[in-house]
């Protein structure tokens, strides 16, 4: 798995998450995660997950650190426990920052003081690809639920590249040894 750090602001609207958006955008072929901050706004239109579809509900932060994974050959059950590993290694980072006031996870989402949501994440699956993409509010101004930023209330603004580069270089580790674990058993009969 490679990772890479974008450094130009680009928006996410919901339709970054395609199979090979990575390749086409940065020439990063294969497994991958991609880190960039901008703005964030994804309509129903573009939204993947049905209940908040079905419960009209729309993403919206001023200012998010957005990741994109692509990982190639995985079933989508195996994609949602990749997330779920993505969002411990997430928590785990910045706790390491903040461990006075820690984050806490609860499935794929992450809190600041119990209640104000810290991230938004979803798990698809593409014809080529499993997909995730996981947004930490930077600045949770405006938000439709109650929330918090990474910038606004966690005062970690002068961490968010170092952050997002500790949390891919975790993955990707992670990813590798996940593989290398694959290959090193011999089968039981």
């Amino acid at each position: 798995m490679k990772y890479h750090l974008v450094p130009d602001e680009i928006p996410y609207t919901g339709k970054e998450l395609r199979n090979h958006w990575t390749y086409r955008n940065f020439g990063i072929l294969g497994d991958s995660v991609v880190a960039f901050v901008g703005p964030c706004q994804v309509d129903l239109d573009s939204m993947v997950d049905l209940e908040d579809v079905l419960n009209d509900d729309y993403i919206y932060s001023k200012k998010m650190l957005n990741f994109i994974v692509e990982v190639f050959g995985i079933s989508l059950q195996e994609g949602v426990l990749l997330q779920r590993l993505f969002s411990s290694i997430i928590q785990d980072r910045i706790n390491a920052l903040i461990p006075n006031d820690p984050v806490k996870r609860r499935g794929d989402d992450l809190f600041f003081r119990d209640t104000a949501k810290l991230s938004v994440s979803i798990c698809t699956v593409s014809p080529t690809s499993i997909l995730i993409h996981t947004g930490l509010n930077i600045d949770a101004h405006g938000a439709p639920v109650e929330a918090a930023g990474l910038a606004s209330e966690l005062n970690l603004a002068d961490s968010i590249d170092s952050l997002a580069l500790a949390c891919m270089r975790t993955l990707t580790e992670e990813w590798s040894d996940i593989r290398l674990s694959c290959c090193k058993v011999r089968a039981v009969l």
